[in-house]
């Protein structure tokens, strides 16, 4: 069986990996060395996510020399000048002892492939928050880059996240031609075992403390009332959930002239343990923030700030008049951020606002709440959606650019915001700095947060969501799930009529590109085979959509009832929502039957 793993150089030299392949062979493990052996990582947009652990099906010294072979040779393809540009690669505090594997010697192996093949790379010599790639490659004009994490994914995981030179996750065709490009580049180069080269090479650079010095000067471009943060009195507490977020929203608190935040002390130093929480996923609701909440409460402070491991997503909860904290959705998070950064450029534009308002744009994924949309209707700029993920909206968000456009703000529901356009990605840090300010100028007109959300839903009509998701291990399960809606009249694209007595409008199939209420039938927005996404539109104005997750063996539900601006009924609203919720669990998701494991996002 170990032979199978190839040559002197195919082979993995990291002595803890080539043990646990021998032990479990000599134990007649088949089923483990069939699950790590028998397939390949597949390389997508969201470029590799999996266990740290010795085997094919695993991210390990091995796996990311292949990976970064292939990368490598099709930059090459695609960018001539290359090695006049260069790539970064950063990387997060994850670490696995049991295989040696950590984010950082992951960092430095694919450093060494690039550098073996004389492309300058830039790489950080300290744990970074993953918006400092993206920022790097439009700071420095890159060909590429790549952050090594696995972002709020639990311990045992780890990712390579691919970059594209303008900034963006990479999308079609970029992952596939990387792919295939990874696939015939699996025999490793001699050279890129040699991990001296990081440590040695001229070509290599650490560019951590002028990214940071730099990184930090532009995100002063978003503060707009510093007047007003240095005089409040509001109190914030912030986790970094044991990832590396900690130092880095101290600073930006510091350049917008704000108090900082205090820190939760067991949580704000890297810990690839995540000892104190189930899941490092601040998304997960107070049962992240329950460390959070006690800290605001003994500290008297109102608002909390909750980074992901990696620093690019952002939760945020405010305790209420009762003393209960509230913890906002991304959605609802979503609106507050959208509305904040339209006020503060119409402060920036002044008289000029009309003249430019057609050249404004703001950007949120398809599953996310249509409440921006519902803004720029009554205010006058643009709104588009684009599909689930931040890799879509930065690439829409770099070609709005070209064109001249002035791109405000982009989210998606799952607590992922982008703040002005010096990070074409989803950024926790910038977004904290940007939520505290508008948090502090509220106060100072005496509104919390959950008032202003109620002013913006009041204004532009209100918007109530539910969003969750059931875990599923079972890949046939999932397959046979959808394919059921598909033709669940017995018949080819035969999808529900009806649920739970509410009649079905509309169905968009993102797999197979279908959509019911175009007349030739074809989504506008891409399709893709290689992930699962239906969305459904009920007569009484309820937007549903079911999809797979592309990191995780989660299928996710979004749920969104929109009223008209003047209709103030959230109640009713909510419990007409939970009611749709319910029906599409039963009749669509059949847990039971499909043995699906639900969990509540917040």
């Amino acid at each position: 069986m170990i032979a199978s793993l190839g040559d002197d150089h195919n082979s993995p030299q990291n002595e803890k990996t080539l043990q646990t392949i021998a032990a479990l062979e000599q134990s007649g493990n088949l089923e483990e060395l069939r699950d790590r052996l028998g397939s390949r990582m597949e390389f997508g947009t969201a470029g590799l996510r999996a266990p740290m652990g010795a085997g094919f099906s695993r991210i390990n010294d091995l796996t990311i020399i292949q990976t970064t072979q292939g990368f490598a040779r099709y930059l090459e393809q695609q960018c001539p000048d290359l090695r006049q540009k260069g790539v970064v690669i950063g990387f997060d505090a994850r670490a696995d002892p049991p295989s040696g594997g950590n984010s950082l010697r992951f960092a430095k192996i694919a450093a060494v492939v690039f550098l073996s093949q004389g492309i300058p790379v830039f790489l950080f010599s300290k744990i970074t928050p993953t918006p400092f790639v993206p920022y790097t490659i439009l700071h420095h004009k890159l060909s590429a880059g790549i952050m090594i994490t696995a972002s709020h994914n639990p311990k045992q995981d780890n990712g390579y996240k691919a970059y594209w030179g303008n900034g963006a996750q990479i999308i079609p065709p970029h992952d596939g031609g990387i792919a295939r490009s990874i696939e015939q580049n699996l025999e490793p180069w001699a050279e890129s075992w040699d991990e001296g080269l990081a440590e040695t090479s001229p070509l290599c650079k650490d560019i951590y403390d002028e990214i940071y010095r730099d990184y930090f000067r532009d995100l002063q471009k978003l503060c707009f009332y510093r007047e007003v943060n240095t005089k409040a009195s509001l109190r914030f507490v912030h986790t970094s959930v044991h990832g590396v977020g900690h130092v880095f929203v101290q600073s930006a608190f510091a350049v917008f002239g704000l108090d900082l935040p205090a820190a939760v002390p067991e949580q704000c130093d890297p810990d690839p343990e995540f000892p104190t929480v189930i899941y490092p996923n601040p998304e997960e609701g107070k049962g992240v923030l329950t460390l959070s909440m006690r800290l605001a409460d003994k500290k008297d402070a109102r608002v909390i700030l909750a980074n992901d491991p990696d620093a690019d997503r952002l939760a945020i909860a405010e305790r209420q008049e009762t003393g209960d904290w509230r913890v906002f959705t991304g959605n609802e998070t979503g609106a507050l951020l959208g509305w904040w950064s339209f006020e503060c450029w119409r402060k920036g534009a002044g008289a000029a606002t009309a003249a430019h308002l057609p050249d404004v744009y703001m950007l949120a994924s398809t599953v996310s709440s249509k409440i921006l949309s519902a803004i720029a209707s009554q205010e006058g700029f643009k709104f588009e959606e684009t599909l689930t993920g931040f890799k879509w909206m930065g690439n829409r968000a770099h070609e709005l650019m070209d064109k001249g456009k002035i791109v405000l703000f982009a989210f998606e529901e799952a607590i992922g915001f982008m703040c002005g356009t010096t990070v074409l990605d989803k950024d926790g840090v910038s977004a904290a700095a940007v939520a505290a300010e508008m948090a502090v100028f509220l106060a100072a007109q005496k509104v919390t947060l959950a008032q202003q959300l109620q002013n913006i839903y009041d204004k532009y009509g209100h918007h109530v969501s539910q969003t969750s998701y059931f875990i599923c291990r079972d890949p046939a399960t999932i397959t046979r799930l959808f394919n059921r809606l598909r033709s669940f009249n017995g018949t080819a694209a035969s999808y529900p009529q009806c649920c739970g007595g509410l009649d079905i409008l509309h169905v968009r199939d993102l797999t197979t590109g279908y959509d019911s209420s175009k007349p030739d039938g074809k989504a506008i927005l891409p399709s893709s085979s290689s992930s699962q996404m239906i969305t459904f539109t009920f007569s009484n104005g309820c937007v549903a959509t079911m999809r797979t997750s592309g990191t995780e063996p989660k299928i996710k539900y979004y749920t969104e009832l929109c009223a008209a601006p003047g209709h103030n009924d959230p109640i009713g609203l909510s419990k007409e929502l939970t009611r749709v919720v319910d029906d599409i669990i039963k009749e669509f998701f059949e847990p039971e039957k499909n043995g699906l494991i639900w969990r509540s996002s917040v």
